[in-house]
């Protein structure tokens, strides 16, 4: 069974930049998409990496500010995350859909995914 590992959270100002990675046990070419989540709030899909790399969705309030790309040999997922702001403070989780595709009209709902990692946290300040 793949397991998944996010790592590169931590604390930075409004206006900086940090990298998540989601780091896999096992090849896969599968769907990898980004959550974060707050108390309280359910998880909220960010950025979302299908086909093989060739298909990319971002949540509107991340768009313009965050990139999702792989390196595949190292079978690790990175989210780029640029001009932070306070409402982007949250536990960052990376998810495997277990399928190819990510399906642009469900990519962001918690529930299709059945693996995940363990979460990293993320805090901007102001």
């Amino acid at each position: 069974q793949v397991h998944l590992a996010e790592s590169g959270g931590g604390s930075v100002q409004a206006g900086g930049s940090l990298t998540l990675s989601c780091a896999s046990s096992g090849l896969s070419f599968n769907c990898i998409t980004w959550f974060r989540q707050t108390p309280g709030k359910q998880r909220e899909g960010v950025a979302a990496l299908g086909t093989g790399g060739r298909t990319t969705y971002y949540a509107d309030a991340v768009n313009g500010r965050f990139t999702i790309d792989r390196d595949r040999a190292q079978n690790t997922v990175f989210l780029r995350m640029n001009s932070l702001k306070p409402e982007d403070t949250a536990t960052y989780l990376c998810a495997d859909k277990g399928t190819y595709s990510c399906a642009e009209d469900s990519w962001y709902l918690a529930p299709g995914y059945p693996r995940w990692g363990q979460g990293t946290q993320v805090t901007v300040s102001s």
